[in-house]
């Protein structure tokens, strides 16, 4: 880990994520939001 804190769209993705596992409404949605927001996370030029 790098030390670094999630960001709010990160934090907002794993809940959104969160909530459609446990209810099995709008999985794809939260799965769509939470790859956007990991993909967001990485530095421009880094992996």
């Amino acid at each position: 880990m790098s030390g670094e804190q999630p960001s709010n769209v990160q934090r907002k993705a794993s809940q959104q994520q969160s909530k459609a596992d446990r209810t099995g409404v709008g999985k794809q949605q939260a799965s769509e939001a939470q790859s956007e927001a990991d993909h967001r996370a990485y530095p421009k030029h880094g992996l």
